[in-house]
């Protein structure tokens, strides 16, 4: 056998296993580091490493921008300049740095309440852009007639949601227009940053029979203040997603973003495996919807739940 045809072979045999192929890499960023977002993240890895990606074919890069839209850009061009083969942008702040960065990479985003009001695609059923992925968008409406079933009595629910982030603007405005529909009238809180987060929820004492957290990026990283609030007043915390549940708010009607970031992660597969456009795939939706309670925080917040509403629920402590 001559030099030239062994040769030959041995290339053959490394591209047919896979040896000296460049791993992927993908860039992953998220605006704060809070469990929704980190369940999301891990399905989204996940999903790949099912699918044969493991560590010897894809490597990730992770950054947090600690809830800092200036480090998102940052985060964004750098992984512009490192020459990533795809982006993976958690929450809307930091998908719209990413959008903004590159017109050419492949992005996938998750957690992003309404793709089309931030700016990030064209339109949901055709995003014309190099961005797709899942929306987080939750049943607002379904979540304040579960306060209600929960605290019939209720007549002021107080929300609190960072006014900067389009995702819960949008959120609010929808419960704006279903609150009056469930006897509900809504009493609005704002905050900047986390830190603002306890006395935002302080604000409310006197003035609300329940409270509210829509999947705010800004209130969930700081919700152990919501609920010391909620808790030492007697409050029904009613929040956006069923990790908010467990770290110990009442209820919710809601998605599992850890289920959100592996289907994310199926759409990656896609256009990694199949080289689907970005722009020609459909922001998709979670179609799961759960009811979750915790137990233990209906007690310390004087909550009794009804045998009917716990027949139906996940239960959590």
């Amino acid at each position: 056998m001559t030099r030239k045809l062994l040769a030959s072979l041995m290339i053959v045999l490394m591209l047919a296993v896979g040896v000296g192929a460049s791993p992927i890499k993908i860039g992953i960023t998220q605006i704060v580091e809070h469990p929704a977002l980190d369940a999301a993240r891990q399905g989204f890895i996940d999903c790949l490493t099912d699918a044969g990606y493991g560590a010897d074919k894809v490597i990730y890069d992770i950054q947090s921008a600690q809830g800092d839209r200036s480090i998102a850009l940052t985060i964004a061009d750098k992984f512009v300049a490192d020459k990533v083969d795809l982006i993976l942008a958690i929450a809307t702040p930091t998908a719209q740095a990413v959008a903004k960065a590159t017109a050419t990479i492949p992005v996938l985003i998750t957690a992003v309440t309404d793709p089309v009001a931030a700016e990030i695609v064209h339109s949901i059923e055709k995003p014309g852009t190099n961005v797709t992925g899942t929306s987080d968008l939750t049943p607002v409406a379904r979540q304040l007639e579960l306060l209600k079933r929960i605290a019939p009595e209720a007549k002021r629910v107080g929300v609190l949601y960072n006014a900067g982030e389009i995702n819960s603007v949008v959120q609010v405005e929808v419960a704006r227009q279903a609150a009056p529909e469930v006897g509900l009238t809504l009493v609005e809180a704002t905050v900047s940053t986390t830190g603002e987060v306890l006395q935002a929820a302080q604000s409310l004492v006197g003035r609300v029979d329940a409270i509210y957290v829509p999947t705010d990026n800004t209130v969930v990283a700081g919700l152990e203040s919501v609920m010391m609030v909620a808790e030492g007043n007697k409050l029904p915390l009613i929040v956006g997603e069923g990790d908010a549940v467990r770290r110990g708010g009442l209820a919710t009607v809601g998605i599992d973003y850890y289920k959100l970031g592996y289907q994310t992660g199926k759409m990656a597969l896609r256009i990694l495996e199949d080289g689907e456009n970005p722009a020609e795939m459909p922001i998709e939706y979670q179609e799961d919807i759960n009811l979750i309670v915790n137990l233990d925080a209906a007690e310390r917040m004087g909550v009794v739940l009804s045998p009917e509403l716990l027949a139906e629920a996940e239960i959590v402590n």
